[in-house]
C-alpha cells in the first residue's frame, strides 16, 4: 500500500489547469547548473573584453573566427551550413549560417544590442580649471546621473588624427592602469544640493571627469596642469588636442564582472544591458550547425539612443543584406523577410523586493526564473511597441517547451509606471514576426548590473532551439 496520500480532485484539477512558476534552480539538475555556471565564466570574459560596441564587434569577430566563420563575400551563393559574418563599420556585425531551405521559406533571426549607457567625451574635452584636468563629458542614453559619481572609470574608443592614422585606445582596464572619475560634493557641503530633486542631483554638465593634477614646469605657461595631460598622450599617442575632434571615446566602469552573492548565482558587472543577451546570442549562432532555415544573428549599435545613425536597426543595413543574399537565389528580399521570425534578444527588469511597488506581480519577470518573453514593451498605453501576435507567441511557446528550456513572461513595469524599447519594433516595420526575449536585470543602466546564471543560460538554450 503506497504511503503517498491520494490528490483530491481538487488538486488534480489544479495540477492540470493552474500555472505554479518556479525557480530554475528548483528544475534543473545539479548537471545542468553547472553548464550553466560554467557558460557564464565565458559570459563574464566576454563582459571583461567587450565594453563598448567596437570591442563587442571585435571579440564577436575572433570568436566566430575561431569557430570557422569567415568574412562576408558579396554575391557569392552559399551552400548550406556554410558559415560567415558581415561587419558593419566595426560597430555592428551579422552572423549567419546558411539553411537547408531556400531563403524564400524565411529565416531565423536573433537580435540583439552591444551598445550600453556610459559617458561620451565631448569634441573639445579636455580643460583645467583649479589646477586640476578635466574632460567634459555627454552622457549617452538613459541613466540615473548621480549614479556615474565617484565610480573608476575606464577610457575606451579610438582616435583618427589629422593624417588618416587610427589609434586605439584603453586605459584603465590593466591592473598597472590609472583610472578616472567624476567627482561628487561631500557631505559636510552639500546642504543646497541635496535640496535638489533625485533627478537633478547631478546635472550632465557636471559629469566631469577627473583626469590629472600635476603641472608642467614652465612658469610661461598658462594651463600647466592641461599641457601636462597634452604631453603624456602626445608621448603615448602620437596626439594633439585637435585630434579630440574626430575621436569616439568612451567612459565605462573600469571594474571586472564579478560572481554575486554567497552562493554565487549571479553576475555582477558594466553592461548587461544587452551583453546578457549579446553573448548568448553569439554563443547560439556559433553553434549552430546545419539547421534548416538559415539562422542569423544580428548584434547591433545604438539601440541606446533610438537605434539611429548606420550602425542601428533604424537603419537599411539589415534588410540590404538579406537582400543580396537572396539576389543569390533568385528571390526578393522582402520575400525572405516577410517569411521570416526574430526573437528581439533584449532584457527585462527584473522584480525588484526593494521597490516592488513599480511593477505589477503577476506579470513581472523574475530573477532566477528563466529567459523572458515579453509580448510588447513601450510605455503607458504600449506605445512604441510591436506587440507580437499571439500566433507568434504560441509559436515561440511551443518552440521552447519541446526543447525543455524554461521561460516566463514579464513587463516592463506597471502599466502607467514608466516603460522602455527595444529594436522589436525596427524588425517589425520590415513585415517580420518578432517577440522580445531576453534576460531579467537588476539595477539595469546603471554602472553595476545584476542578472541570474541560470536566466542567462536559458536565454542561451533558447536560441539554439529557435535556430534549431
Amino acid at each position: 500500500m503506497s504511503n503517498e496520500k491520494e490528490k483530491t480532485a481538487g488538486e488534480l484539477l489544479e495540477e492540470q489547469l493552474c500555472e505554479k512558476p518556479k525557480n530554475a534552480a528548483l528544475i534543473m539538475s545539479d548537471e545542468e547548473i553547472a553548464k550553466a555556471d560554467e557558460f557564464c565564466e565565458g559570459y563574464k570574459s566576454f563582459l571583461n573584453a567587450a565594453k563598448t560596441e567596437r570591442e563587442a564587434t571585435a571579440e564577436a569577430v575572433r570568436l566566430a573566427g575561431e569557430a570557422g566563420f569567415e568574412e562576408y563575400v558579396p554575391g557569392k551563393k552559399y551552400a548550406p551550413g556554410e558559415r560567415f559574418y558581415f561587419n558593419n563599420r566595426g560597430k555592428s556585425i551579422i552572423l549567419t549560417v546558411m539553411g537547408k531551405k531556400p531563403l524564400a521559406e524565411g529565416i531565423r533571426l536573433a537580435a540583439a544590442h552591444i551598445d550600453s549607457p556610459r559617458l561620451d567625451l565631448k569634441q573639445h574635452p579636455l580643460y583645467e580649471d583649479k589646477d586640476m584636468a578635466l574632460f567634459k563629458t555627454h552622457y549617452y542614453g538613459g541613466i540615473k546621473k548621480y549614479q556615474w559619481t565617484t565610480v573608476p572609470m575606464a577610457l575606451h574608443g579610438v582616435i583618427v588624427k589629422a593624417d588618416g592614422e587610427s589609434v586605439k585606445v584603453c586605459i584603465g582596464e590593466d591592473d598597472g592602469d590609472p583610472v578616472f572619475c567624476v567627482t561628487d560634493l561631500l557631505i559636510h557641503l552639500a546642504g543646497e544640493q541635496m535640496q535638489r530633486t533625485l533627478a537633478k542631483g547631478i546635472t550632465g554638465e557636471e559629469l566631469n571627469l577627473l583626469v590629472g593634477s600635476r603641472p608642467f614646469r614652465d612658469d610661461k605657461v598658462s594651463k600647466k596642469v592641461k599641457l601636462n595631460i597634452l604631453r603624456i598622450l602626445n608621448e603615448k599617442y602620437g596626439i594633439t588636442e585637435h585630434d579630440f575632434v574626430s575621436a569616439e571615446l568612451e567612459i565605462v566602469p573600469a571594474f571586472k564582472a564579478r560572481d554575486l552573492g554567497f552562493d554565487r548565482s549571479m553576475v555582477g558587472a558594466y553592461g548587461q544591458d544587452d551583453r546578457v543577451c549579446a553573448y548568448p546570442s553569439l554563443m547560439g549562432i556559433i553553434a549552430c550547425k546545419d539547421p534548416e532555415y538559415t539562422a542569423m544573428t544580428v548584434l547591433t549599435d545604438k539601440e541606446e539612443i533610438g537605434s539611429e545613425g548606420n550602425t542601428g536597426l533604424n537603419s537599411s543595413y539589415l534588410p540590404y543584406f538579406i537582400d543580396d543574399l537572396a539576389e543569390t537565389q533568385g528571390v526578393k528580399g522582402h520575400t525572405v523577410i516577410s517569411h521570416s521570425v526574430c526573437l528581439s534578444a533584449d532584457v527585462n527588469a527584473a522584480e525588484d523586493p526593494t521597490f516592488s511597488d513599480v511593477t505589477e506581480s503577476r506579470n513581472a519577470s523574475k530573477l532566477g526564473y528563466g529567459v523572458v518573453f515579453t509580448k510588447y514593451t513601450g510605455a503607458r498605453g504600449k506605445s512604441g511597441t510591436s506587440d507580437a501576435s499571439a500566433e507568434t507567441v504560441g509559436f515561440v511557446r511551443r518552440m521552447m517547451d519541446e526543447a525543455g528550456v524554461i521561460w516566463q513572461t514579464g513587463e516592463l513595469g506597471k502599466v502607467d509606471a514608466g516603460g522602455g524599447g527595444t529594436v522589436a519594433c525596427y524588425i517589425a516595420d520590415l513585415d517580420m514576426d518578432v517577440i522580445d526575449m531576453g534576460v531579467p536585470v537588476l539595477s539595469m543602466h546603471a554602472p553595476f548590473e545584476v542578472t541570474s546564471k541560470l536566466d542567462t543560460y536559458q536565454c542561451y538554450l533558447a536560441v539554439n532551439a529557435f535556430f534549431s
